[in-house]
C-alpha cells in the first residue's frame, strides 16, 4: 500500500492528490501510515471466524456496519478510485465502493488469494497479481510493489559496504539465514547445527535469529574461521541483501518478489501450516531456476552441507541461480500498479 502511494506521490502532479489509507486501530498501519506522511483513517475490523461458533451469527452486522462507515468516508473523502490489497479492512472497502459507485482496484499478493479479494475481484475495474497464474477473476500479472531502497538497489555496488557493516569479510560467499521479523525455529536450529559445515568450507553467515530467540547462539569460532554473524534482527534489510550470496528463509510474498527484485536466490522453506500459499508463492522463482525449496520438515543440518555448501563454493553457479532470480522479479511493480489506479480513476465511473 505505501510503496503504491509513494508511486503515485513520485508523478507530476502527486503532490496534489489526496491520499488517504485505511485501517484498523489494532493494526501495525497506526505506526506505518503516519509514518510516512500519510492520512490513515480507521474502520471497524471485520474478522471472519475460521469455524462455526455463535460469533458468525454477528459477522453480517458487523460487514454492514463498516461498510456504512467506510462509505461516509468516501463520500466525505469524494474519492475517485478505491484500491484494496485484502484483508479485514478490504471486504468493508470494496462493498462500500460498489454502493458509492466509486470504481475499485484489487491488489493480491499472494498465489493463493484470501476471501475479501477473491469478493473484490468480481467488483473491480482492474485486477493486479504478485505472481502468475494467481486463481483470481480477470487478474493482471504486475508483481508486488516495493519500497524504492529495495526495488533500486544495486547488490553488487553496495556489497564491500553491507559486508563491513554487519563486520564480515569482503570476499567470502555469504549465506543469509532469516525467518521473518520473528524469526523461525526451524531455520535456526538447520543453520547453527550446520554452522561447522559451512564455515570450514569458507562460507560466512549473516542470521538473523529474531528478538526472542537469544538461546540461538553459535560457540565461538576459531580466529581463521569464517565468521558467523548471529542478529536478533535486520533493520536494514537492503544492507543484508547486498552482504549476501543466498538466502536461506520462509516464503511469505514480499520475501519472495523482494529476493527476485533484487537478483537474490533462495532456498525457500515454506511455513508448514495454513493453506499452502507459501510454497505456491515460491515456486514460480524456483521454476524459473532462481531458487531452491526444501519442506519444513526435511530442512537439517545435514540438507544444507548437502546442498548449500556446494552451492555457496561454486561462483558460476550461485551466478546462475541469481541472473534467473531476477527474471523472474519484478523491481517496477509499484508503477505498473500505479499505472493501472490512475488509468481506472480518470474512467468514467
Amino acid at each position: 500500500m505505501l510503496a503504491l502511494a509513494d508511486a503515485l506521490r513520485r508523478r507530476p502532479g502527486g503532490d496534489d492528490l489526496r491520499i488517504t489509507c485505511l485501517g484498523t486501530e489494532r493494526g501495525m498501519e497506526t505506526r506505518l501510515v503516519p509514518a510516512r506522511g500519510y492520512e490513515l483513517r480507521l474502520i471497524p475490523p471485520v474478522p471472519l471466524p475460521r469455524k462455526p461458533t455463535p460469533d458468525l451469527l454477528r459477522v453480517p452486522g458487523r460487514v454492514w456496519g463498516a461498510v456504512a462507515r467506510t462509505r461516509a468516508l468516501l463520500e466525505e473523502l469524494d474519492a475517485d478510485v478505491v484500491v484494496g490489497f485484502g484483508g479485514y479492512v478490504a471486504l468493508p472497502a470494496y462493498l462500500a465502493a460498489r454502493r458509492a459507485r466509486v470504481p475499485i482496484v484489487v491488489h493480491e499478493q499472494n498465489a493463493l488469494p484470501g476471501l475479501a479479494n477473491r469478493i473484490g475481484a468480481r467488483l473491480a475495474a482492474r485486477v493486479a497479481v504478485t505472481t502468475p497464474g494467481t486463481p483470481l477473476h480477470a487478474g493482471e500479472h504486475v508483481g508486488m510493489p516495493l519500497r524504492t531502497a529495495i526495488s533500486s538497489l544495486d547488490r553488487a555496488g553496495r556489497r564491500a559496504e553491507a559486508r563491513a557493516a554487519f563486520g564480515l569479510d569482503a570476499d567470502r560467499p555469504t549465506l543469509l539465514v532469516f525467518g521473518g521479523s520473528q524469526g523461525a525455529a526451524t531455520l535456526n536450529r538447520a543453520a547453527v547445527g550446520a554452522a561447522d559445515a559451512l564455515t570450514a568450507a569458507g562460507v560466512q553467515v549473516l542470521h538473523a535469529r529474531g528478538p526472542k530467540n537469544t538461546d540461538v547462539e553459535v560457540p565461538a569460532r576459531p580466529a581463521a574461521s569464517a565468521p558467523y554473524v548471529v542478529v536478533d534482527y535486520l533493520e536494514r534489510m537492503d544492507l543484508a541483501y547486498a552482504a549476501a550470496d543466498l538466502a536461506l528463509c520462509r516464503a511469505g510474498a514480499v520475501t519472495v518478489a523482494e529476493l527476485s527484485a533484487v537478483g537474490l536466490p533462495a532456498a525457500f522453506v515454506p511455513l508448514p501450516i495454513g493453506n499452502g500459499e507459501q510454497r505456491r508463492n515460491a515456486l514460480p522463482v524456483v521454476e524459473a531456476g532462481g531458487g531452491l525449496l526444501v519442506e519444513d520438515a526435511d530442512l537439517t543440518p545435514s540438507w544444507i552441507g548437502e546442498h548449500l555448501v556446494p552451492l555457496l563454493t561454486d561462483p558460476a553457479a550461485l551466478a546462475g541461480y541469481a541472473e534467473h532470480a531476477a527474471a523472474a522479479g519484478a523491481p517496477d511493480a509499484d508503477e505498473r500498479l500505479a499505472d493501472i489506479v490512475v488509468d481506472v480513476a480518470r474512467g468514467p465511473r
